[in-house]
């Protein structure tokens, strides 16, 4: 449906990263004024320093992202670590902390976090960043059901497998042994469009989407499935 998000004031996160770019795009198309915020959120003033510059909002997308570590469990330092869960995992609170009470002021208001599926399937080499990925659904899930009886939606897309310039680059999907495993590992088949994974945000994040309430949609090609 055309115009889903007429009037809505959107700010999205590292708006030139991972999913911002297509986010960016399509919620334009569907009505939304766009308010991007550039760059991580790892400062711990820089969330609140985001919303502030956004002025009021309707809706928040949590758009983060990094490029993900491949160590092996065994080799994880305490500096990979705490910067992995320091891009990804902190801002949330601080994004919802500082977004939310003008929302509830309003009695309306959603948050999308684009998050990834590698928190719903064990994947090697990735304990540190299926961790954070994992504590971002856990903490929709919980303030989801907080904020509800305000008027709030809280949900996450849990994405793998789909398009992006963070996490598949050309370069990667160039390469013949990642096609070999995209047509072994996911379903579908393909990459799954950016577009297809923006125009779901937007349902999200329109009033169509008000029923779901902490909620964790898989968006993967049917990977976790397997």
């Amino acid at each position: 449906m055309p115009n889903t998000l007429t009037g809505q004031r959107v700010l999205i996160t590292q708006a030139s990263e991972f999913m911002g770019p297509m986010l960016c795009e399509v919620f334009a198309e569907q009505g939304a004024q766009v308010l991007r915020s550039e760059g991580p959120l790892s400062d711990p003033e820089a969330a609140q320093a985001a919303v502030a510059a956004a002025g009021e909002i309707d809706v928040l997308v949590a758009n983060l992202a990094l490029p993900a570590p491949s160590t092996p469990a065994l080799e994880v330092d305490p500096a990979e670590w705490q910067q992995v869960f320091a891009t990804l995992v902190d801002p949330l609170p601080r994004l919802v902390q500082a977004a939310v009470p003008g929302m509830v002021a309003r009695g309306r208001g959603k948050v999308l976090v684009m998050g990834s599926a590698s928190a719903l399937r064990g994947m090697k080499r990735a304990s540190t960043y299926s961790a954070a990925r994992g504590a971002q659904l856990a903490y929709v899930q919980a303030v989801g059901v907080e904020l509800a009886p305000s008027g709030i939606q809280v949900n996450a897309i849990a994405q793998n497998f789909v398009d992006n310039p963070t996490y598949f680059p050309p370069s990667v999907q160039a390469n013949p042994r990642f096609q070999e495993r995209l047509a072994r590992e996911v379903p579908l088949g393909r990459l799954v469009g950016a577009r297809e994974d923006a125009l779901f945000a937007a349902y999200l994040c329109s009033a169509a989407a008000d029923c779901f309430v902490g909620q964790v949609f898989p968006v993967c090609g049917g990977w976790v499935a397997r």
